[in-house]
């Protein structure tokens, strides 16, 4: 592993970006202002219990009406670009006509970055479907796809002049099996049937938009997925190792072999047989899911230690998706659990792994060697922040695992991994979903009461790095 030295003295290859990343639910605020409608998370807020303190999106950070500050903190940072999404339910609310003065923001926020010399990467989706599709039955829905493609249009068409990235979709992962299985994501639906639905039309939606994009003319589009690796707790031991390749092919496979490679894995099929997902692929859906992208992006926190066996008496089940109980409808009738392997955690219970990413990126240029450029479009971690007497915000946990982090980017690209920039998150302390606003992921410290930016010193050791990168080294 590089050390923070190390990783600024490293020959990082040329126009390698440097960037963060942020969600238009989780920021923007003006919940229902300039024609913003509710949106999934919107409504999923007011139900009792579904978020932390009984927190909601009203103002979040207020980047709506202080995107300006936000964007000379990015300059003050270095960063070489910012990836950001467009609501939907700001843009086309209700699912209904496009509203200008929801494209007109985003209009604004663009010129401010170009501007400053900042290359604006969009994302279409980041889990904000607007509440009345959700209630004319949500990703479920296969016309859901259908007016997704309308919606990606509709931004191209005000933005497409000075917007070169697209990202067609965040973590579907999330908002489908999350969202439409677990119930602990908007729009809080335990369905499983309904969830893998939801998975089949997100990578509908994503080829429509991918295939009406490039003939409007976009240069460089893609999709962001969350990827792991899962380890078997014992290598040795027949449950652990397929509980490991359920959750590889569920959580991984199920989402890069359609994009990539036009199929569904023939194991994730067998596993999820009679759940529906046969049911709802059509003629011809697999052509259109497997269009040409430019890059893949890549979200990383942590690898999975994965059991086939029950946790030990007394241990706590992280943070995860599928907790540590007996398993959901997708991973069969074995038990899926994740034992601790005693490595440092973060504050949402993760496990801190750096050399991970590297094995992951590894993994992804070997099975998938006609993959184009990788990016790592969100790397970072929840911690708890001290406001010194001076104002100042130590976080060196955080600091530690943004560097170490980066130095496994440089392994891998040592190991010969096409890996073209990096996008920490996240720029600001936000609205953690389901978390509310209890954890903190920003390099950007936000008082949530006065909205004060603080910039933290994870922020200005990564600004330091970005400084040090563009410094001339030996060529590579």
């Amino acid at each position: 592993m590089k050390s923070n030295l190390e990783a600024q003295e490293f020959p990082w290859p040329q126009g390698f970006l440097w960037g963060s990343a942020t969600a238009a639910a989780q920021i923007e605020g003006a919940a229902r202002q300039d024609g913003k409608e509710d949106s999934i998370w919107d409504a999923f807020a007011r139900v009792p219990g579904a978020i932390s303190g009984g927190h909601n999106l009203e103002t979040a950070v207020d980047h709506y009406h202080r995107y300006a500050q936000d964007v000379g903190i990015m300059k003050t940072l270095g960063l070489d670009s910012y990836r950001f999404s467009t609501s939907w339910a700001r843009v086309v609310p209700g699912g209904r006509t496009v509203n200008q003065k929801g494209l007109d923001f985003y209009g604004r926020l663009v010129d401010e970055l170009l501007e400053a010399g900042i290359l604006p990467w969009l994302t279409l989706y980041h889990w904000d479907l607007p509440q009345e599709l959700e209630e004319r039955g949500g990703w479920a829905n296969r016309e859901t796809a259908h007016r997704f493609a309308d919606y990606a249009e509709a931004v191209h068409g005000a933005l497409g002049d000075r917007v070169a990235h697209w990202t067609t979709f965040n973590e579907p992962l999330c908002s489908s099996l999350i969202g439409y299985a677990a119930g602990e994501h908007a729009p809080g639906r335990t369905e499983p049937r309904a969830a893998l639905a939801a998975v089949h039309h997100q990578h509908l939606a994503h080829g429509l938009v991918a295939k009406r994009l490039r003939e409007l003319g976009a240069r460089e589009i893609g999709i962001t997925l969350n990827l792991t690796n899962a380890v078997p707790n014992d290598p040795n031991d027949p449950a652990d190792e397929e509980a490991a390749r359920r959750i590889d092919a569920l959580w991984n496979r199920m989402f890069l072999d359609p994009v990539l490679r036009g199929s569904y894995p023939a194991d994730l099929l067998r596993d999820v047989e009679g759940l529906g997902l046969g049911e709802v692929i059509q003629d011809g859906d697999l052509e259109t899911i497997h269009q040409p992208i430019d890059f893949l992006g890549v979200n990383h926190y942590h690898d999975d230690n994965v059991s086939g066996h029950p946790l030990p008496a007394g241990e706590a089940a992280p943070l995860l998706p599928t907790g540590s109980t007996k398993s959901s409808p997708f991973v069969g009738s074995e038990y899926v659990s994740f034992p601790s392997r005693n490595l440092p955690r973060t504050a949402m219970g993760w496990e801190v792994n750096p050399q991970g990413l590297r094995v992951l990126l590894n993994r992804l240029a070997n099975d998938y060697p006609d993959l184009q450029a990788l990016y790592i479009t969100e790397n970072g971690a929840a911690y708890e922040d001290r406001v010194e007497a001076d104002g100042s915000v130590a976080d060196p946990e955080r600091r530690d695992y943004i560097m170490e982090h980066i130095g496994a980017v440089a392994g891998a690209i040592e190991d010969g991994v096409d890996v073209r920039g990096y996008f920490v998150w996240s720029l600001l302390d936000n609205f953690e979903w389901a978390w509310g606003y209890g954890k903190r992921f920003g390099i950007v410290r936000v008082d949530y009461d006065t909205q004060v930016r603080t910039i933290k010193d994870s922020g200005l050791a990564y600004a330091e790095l970005i400084r040090a990168s563009r410094e001339p080294k030996t060529a590579r």
